[in-house]
This record gives C-alpha cells, sequence and structure tokens, in this order.
C-alpha cells in the first residue's frame, strides 16, 4: 500500500470560523425563508383568496421538495465539489423567491414555494456535511452550538421581519423579495471563504432512485393533505394515491438494494443501530414539532386577535429556549464527548412542553403560552443537532454527506407528514367548531339572516377575522383557539415514540479524528497485516482558485485519517 502524506495541516478554529461565514449566512436564508413568511401566511391566504388547504400547502410545498431531495444533495456532496452545491441551492432558492414574490394566485405562489424548497433542501444537507469535512466529531459540538444559534437568530428576527414588512407599503411580497439579496451576499462570502478538499471517486448518480423516491413520497403527502377535503378518505382517488405511494416507495427500495451502484439512500447505513434509531426518532420529532409548531402564528393572529409583528414577538420564547439549549449543550459535548443525556434531557423537555401545549385555547393567559412554548423550544434545542451529530461520529468519511442528509431527510419527511395531516385536522375542526357556533348564535336569534346567507355560500376561505361581525368573529376565534390545542395533544405520541428510540441508542464518546470509524479502523489494521489493499478514498489539495478542481501537477494526496484539529482556545 503506498505510503500516505501526513502533512496537511488542519485548520485552526479562527479559520473554520471564516469558512463557516458564509455558509451559516446561506443557511440563515434558508430558515428564514420559512420563518419571515409564517405570519404573513394568513395575510398572503386572504388576499390571494385562498382556503385553509392553500395555507397548508404553501407549507407543505417547500418541505415536501425540501424532503425530497435532501437525500440527493447529500450523495452530490459525496460526489463534487461541496462549494459549487451549496452555491448552487443558494441560485435555486433566490429564484423560486422570486417566483413567489410576483405570484398573481395561490397556484403559482405554492409552486414557488416548491422552487424554494429545492435549495432549501441542498442548504439544509450540505451544512452538516461540509461541517463535518473540516471538524472532528468530538470538536463539532460546539460548532453545532453556532448551527443552533443561527437556526434561533432565523426563527426569531424572521417573525418579527415578516410581521414587519407585512404591515408596511411593501406588504406581504416583500418577505420573499427579502431573501435574495441576503442569498446573493451569502454567495460571495462563499466563493471567497470557503475552500475544501474534494474527494476524487467516480461519479455515479442513482436517477431512479430518486426519481420513485421523490414521486412516493410525495404521492402520499398529497393524499395526507387532500383526503377529507378534495375526496374521501375511504375514496378510488385514496386508493390510488396510498397504493401508488407504497408501491413507488417498494419499488426504490428494491432498486437501491439490488440495481443501483451508487445508491441516494445507502441501506447499508441502517445496519448501524445508532444511525436506524436516531432516523426513527428524527420521523417522530419533524411530525411533532413541524406539524404542531407552524400553525402557532395563525393561532395568535386568529385565535388571539394579533397583529403579524406581535404574532411575531410572541416566538421569541420558544426560539429563546432553543437558542440557549443548542450553545450550553454543544459546548458541553464538545468539552465531554458525551451527547446522550442532552437528547433524553430535550425529549422530555418536548414531551412536556407539548402536553402542556395542548390544554390552550383561545382564553389561556399568553404568559403561560409563552411558558409552554419555551419548554418546547429547550427541548428541540438539545434534541435536533445533537441526533445528526451522534450518527456522523458512527459513520465513515465516504458516507458522511448521505447519512449527513439521511436524518435530515426523515426529519423532513415527518414534519411534512406532520404539517399535511394536522392541518387537515385543523380545518375540520375548526370548520365543526365554527358550525356548532353559528348554530349557537342562530337559535339564540344573535345573527342577521343576510349574514347567514353569506355564510352558507362561503367556499371555506381563512376569513378576515377582524372584518366578521362582533359575535361571529367569537366563534370563529373559540373555534380555532380550541382546535389548536388539540393538535399538540395528537403531536405527544409521536414525541413519546422518539423518546423510546433515543432511550435505546447506545451512547459512543465523540472521535477526536476525521478519519474513518473506531471498527473501520480495526477492520483496516486487519487487512494491513494480511496484505490486502484498503480502499480509502484519495483527497486532495483544493487551492484556493481551483474551485474542487484538482490542482496543476496532480495535487497532493492527503491521509485524513490521521488529521486532528487543534483547540487554539479562540472562542
Amino acid at each position: 500500500m503506498a505510503a500516505a502524506v501526513d502533512h496537511d495541516v488542519p485548520m485552526t478554529h479562527k479559520e473554520i470560523v471564516r469558512a463557516l461565514t458564509g455558509l451559516l449566512l446561506g443557511m440563515f436564508v434558508a430558515m428564514l425563508s420559512s420563518t419571515v413568511v409564517s405570519n404573513a401566511l394568513p395575510r398572503i391566504v386572504t388576499d390571494l383568496e385562498g382556503s385553509q388547504t392553500g395555507y397548508t400547502w404553501v407549507v407543505v410545498a417547500t418541505l415536501l421538495t425540501m424532503t425530497a431531495t435532501t437525500p440527493i444533495w447529500g450523495k452530490l456532496a459525496d460526489l463534487f465539489p461541496k462549494k459549487l452545491l451549496v452555491q448552487s441551492a443558494l441560485v435555486i432558492f433566490s429564484v423560486g423567491s422570486l417566483l413567489a414574490g410576483l405570484a398573481p394566485n395561490m397556484g403559482t405562489l405554492i409552486g414557488a414555494r416548491a422552487v424554494q424548497g429545492l435549495g432549501v433542501g441542498g442548504m439544509t444537507a450540505l451544512v452538516q456535511v461540509v461541517i463535518a469535512s473540516m471538524v472532528t466529531p468530538r470538536e463539532r459540538g460546539r460548532y453545532s452550538g453556532y448551527i443552533g444559534a443561527t437556526f434561533a437568530a432565523a426563527t426569531v428576527s424572521g417573525p418579527l421581519l415578516g410581521g414587519l414588512i407585512v404591515d408596511s407599503p411593501l406588504g406581504w411580497r416583500g418577505t420573499f423579495f427579502l431573501a435574495i439579496p441576503l442569498a446573493a451576499a451569502a454567495f460571495i462570502v462563499l466563493q471567497r471563504t470557503l475552500h475544501l478538499p474534494t474527494v476524487k471517486r467516480q461519479v455515479s448518480i442513482d436517477y431512479l432512485g430518486a426519481t420513485l423516491i421523490m414521486a412516493g413520497v410525495s404521492a402520499l403527502l398529497i393524499w395526507i393533505s387532500l383526503a377529507g377535503s378534495n375526496f374521501d378518505w375511504v375514496s378510488a382517488a385514496s386508493a390510488a394515491l396510498v397504493g401508488g405511494g407504497l408501491v413507488l416507495i417498494a419499488i426504490a427500495l428494491w432498486v437501491e438494494a439490488r440495481v443501483a451502484t451508487d445508491p441516494i439512500i445507502p441501506l447499508r447505513l441502517f445496519r448501524d443501530r445508532t444511525t436506524s434509531l436516531a432516523t426513527a426518532a428524527s420521523v417522530m420529532i419533524g411530525v411533532a414539532m413541524f406539524g404542531a409548531t407552524v400553525y402557532l402564528s395563525q393561532y395568535f393572529q386568529l385565535a388571539r386577535g394579533m397583529s403579524p409583528t406581535e404574532a411575531g414577538l410572541m416566538s421569541i420564547a420558544m426560539v429563546g429556549g432553543l437558542l440557549v439549549s443548542s450553545i450550553v449543550s454543544g459546548r458541553i459535548i464538545t468539552r465531554t464527548g458525551f451527547w446522550k443525556r442532552w437528547l433524553i434531557g430535550g425529549m422530555v423537555f418536548v414531551v412536556t412542553g407539548f402536553g402542556l401545549l395542548g390544554t390552550i385555547d383561545a382564553d389561556t393567559p399568553l404568559p403561560l403560552v409563552g411558558l409552554f412554548m419555551a419548554l418546547v423550544g429547550v427541548g428541540i434545542g438539545a434534541t435536533m443537532q445533537n441526533l445528526v451529530l451522534a450518527v456522523q461520529n458512527n459513520t465513515a468519511p465516504q458516507d458522511m454527506g448521505a447519512a449527513s442528509s439521511l436524518v435530515a431527510f426523515f426529519r423532513s419527511l415527518g414534519g411534512s407528514a406532520g404539517v399535511s395531516a394536522l392541518g387537515a385536522v385543523l380545518a375540520h375542526q375548526v370548520t365543526d367548531g365554527f358550525a356548532d357556533g353559528i348554530g349557537r348564535l342562530v337559535a339564540a336569534g344573535r345573527i342577521d339572516p343576510a349574514q347567514l346567507e353569506a355564510l352558507r355560500h362561503s367556499n371555506g376561505d381563512i376569513p378576515d377575522v377582524s372584518r366578521l361581525p362582533g359575535p361571529i368573529a367569537d366563534v370563529y376565534q373559540h373555534a380555532f383557539g380550541d382546535a389548536i390545542g388539540h393538535l399538540f395533544w395528537i403531536a405527544v405520541p409521536f414525541a413519546l415514540v422518539a423518546f423510546g428510540c433515543i432511550l435505546f441508542i447506545k451512547e459512543v464518546p465523540l472521535r477526536t479524528t476525521l478519519g474513518p470509524t473506531v471498527a473501520e479502523s480495526e477492520m483496516e489494521a486487519g487487512m494491513v497485516a494480511t496484505g490486502e489493499p484498503v480502499d480509502w478514498p484519495t483527497y486532495h489539495e483544493q487551492g484556493d482558485d481551483q474551485d474542487g478542481r484538482e490542482p496543476a501537477g496532480g495535487g497532493v494526496a492527503v491521509d485524513r485519517r490521521r488529521d486532528t484539529v487543534r483547540d487554539t482556545g479562540d472562542e
């Protein structure tokens, strides 16, 4: 076996932070795309004459394409220069933002949000992959804290910015245009600061598997979202969507296991206990977290009569908890190397917070609602990023992109299913509660016959509560307030399942090298002892102007197995 060159110089903390600046800015833009629009959605749907189903699909469209493409981006990161991929994701996201800002109707807006989701999927998958390329698992906790802080900053500033923009002369369209200059800035910063070694491998993209996975997931999510409103749960349309989706996913699994040379989702990763349990937990967390919390802005505006800006201020409670717990847990994990206790503690907070939010209605004191949201935020901050960290610690370097995106993929998949299903539940419960309340008004003679006739011809659109007559507005607010609590009760069992999965994950102290796992090192030692060749990927130094191309003269081969990151003490 040829001797490896060991003189590659590890990146210092300062160099890593400099490279992460553009990457985290790009992630901030991606996260901002969802949070900045959240408080604008009630106004958007009202202006474009949309329904509760339309509201749900403005959210689901982004989650759907983000979910379906996350594993593809992760696999591409194992084959192509990561900087080029990150910048491509930013460009796609910017195009989607421009189309969304110009959308004349709900259909166009939903399509534009789907394009945005393609770019968000890239950023979601690639941020973790790039960090894994630069930082050892032991040090990664510190930088995962930075990711959590960025996520928190986007979540805090997004609703506030969104509310201010919607209430300004720019209107809701400005919430989409805001992302474009920020994405351009991230693109430029990345060009100047992000320079990574590129793994030289034969390129083989599993187009068939990717297409089948996207089609199967899409069919099931469409069914979850539309069943019960556009067609019956038990109907020919339901059978076609469910049956077709399951068949497509089954074929995709067969392709990934038997046909694909380089599968989008390498099924061998599930042989690892930590990866399997973390993936299952990510699905459940996605259902609970995205499914229940995405409708909180509607609750504050429709059930509590707040403006978009006021609703944005209420989100600080949840995001403050997320910010503190993600930074604190990341730093302590880096110092100790142990992470499971944070996952367990985080899920205790999530389950408790969801259970308490299940008690809210239109009359719950706002300080209590804020406290319950803070508990959920603390739990999510200690759980979400650290699940990815646990998986990366058990993953070989050549599978880092696929494994990192795998957790993000299943979390997004759970989120997409949760938003779709709970959105359908919310729509039905609000409709039923509103109908019962109107019935009581009619019986009491408190509603004008002309108003009743107008309500009978309503197509289910989300009303502008401020324009409804007082008694009818009260009925709608209480119907929505009662319905939102039910969503959190539905989310509790999913959070409990995630908690159970985390309990059974075996804790492995974080590695302090960028090379292969302990098991792989032992395997390599056995091969070397018997004289068998070891086929590790070859890394090449990438100059500032190479952008992923092999340097002139063939480059310098580097054995990353011996790389470690120096703790310079810089904070």
